[in-house]
């Protein structure tokens, strides 16, 4: 009799388990990163770096056309800069010394309240929502401000002037990897797309794409507690594609940017080149195929597109 009561209560568990997936609302999909906000301790001397980096072609720098109606803009205690087709959101800072200058990551999704839902339900607290813009967020494990955007109907973004650049990844310290994993991979629906180091059998980094697309997130691991402004810089990131790195170092250039670096493989066999901003966050122009093998672990993602 006991082994029959505890088979039944077997049974009674398994089918309250699934009653329960089956009665969870399915994840919306995640198309892309939409946009970065990025903190700036002086927005106007931001505005002139980016500006340099929002179209990369032989007419020059210039502002994209969805931001020439707001160059400047007073939001309430906010000034605020849209550049690189919508993608990079400038805001001034209210604390002289934020820990993270990456102060939110955006990504567009189907349906803005069904995610909503759909995280409530795996037992994610929402952080601010608004609904009259098909947009909430959310804190990640860590504290990382996560956002997502309805994608509007009939509306291509980014896709308005090719030679403005997407951002296809974007770069954050990560202390608890198998936290963080959890959130991303086994909620968010993110696959694994690349891992390494700067050795061969210790990761650095664990790039994650988003499930429904190929941009990825690119956890920063082994940080330091105590980081310098700069290494905080150089981890929290964001990083534009280029069909030819060198084309686009010489544009740089042309534009009138003062360069620190030059091109360079990096150890997942894409050229890649860095800039930083004023306040030291820095800017990867990174090609979107590898033209070596990579070290560590082999791509199991299909790489963005120009």
């Amino acid at each position: 009799m006991k082994n029959i009561a505890r088979e039944l209560g077997f049974l009674l568990l398994v089918f309250a388990v699934s009653s329960t997936a089956n009665a969870a609302p399915k994840r919306p999909k995640v198309y892309r990163i939409a946009y970065v906000r990025i903190l700036s301790s002086d927005p106007k001397a931001a505005s002139a770096f980016y500006v340099k980096l929002g179209a990369m072609n032989s007419s020059g720098p210039r502002i994209s056309d969805a931001t020439q109606t707001c160059v400047w803009c007073e939001l309430d205690d906010y000034r605020l800069y849209v550049h690189i087709g919508e993608q990079v959101v400038l805001i001034k800072e209210e604390s002289p010394s934020p820990p993270n200058r990456i102060e939110e990551i955006v990504f567009e999704i189907s349906d803005a309240k069904k995610m909503e839902e759909y995280l409530v339900a795996m037992g994610v607290a929402i952080h601010s929502s608004t609904p009259q813009l098909q947009y909430f967020d959310v804190l990640d494990p860590e504290g990382h401000r996560i956002g997502f955007v309805q994608k509007t109907e009939g509306v291509e973004r980014g896709k308005k002037d090719v030679s403005l650049l997407p951002i296809i990844h974007t770069g954050f310290v990560v202390h608890d990897r198998a936290v963080e994993d959890h959130f991303y991979k086994d909620i968010l629906g993110f696959r694994p797309y690349w891992h390494g180091g700067m050795k061969d059998d210790k990761d650095d980094w664990e790039a994650l794409q988003v499930p429904d697309g190929t941009d990825w997130v690119e956890f920063m691991l082994n940080v330091p507690p105590d980081p310098s402004k700069h290494t905080l810089g150089v981890m929290n990131h964001i990083a534009l594609g280029v069909p030819d790195i060198h084309a686009a170092h010489k544009q740089l250039l042309t534009n009138g940017m003062k360069l620190t670096e030059e091109p360079k493989l990096g150890r997942d066999g894409k050229w890649q080149l860095n800039v930083y901003d004023p306040d030291d966050t820095r800017v990867e122009f990174m090609e979107f195929t590898p033209v070596e093998k990579p070290c560590c672990s082999e791509f199991t993602g299909p790489h963005p597109k120009p």
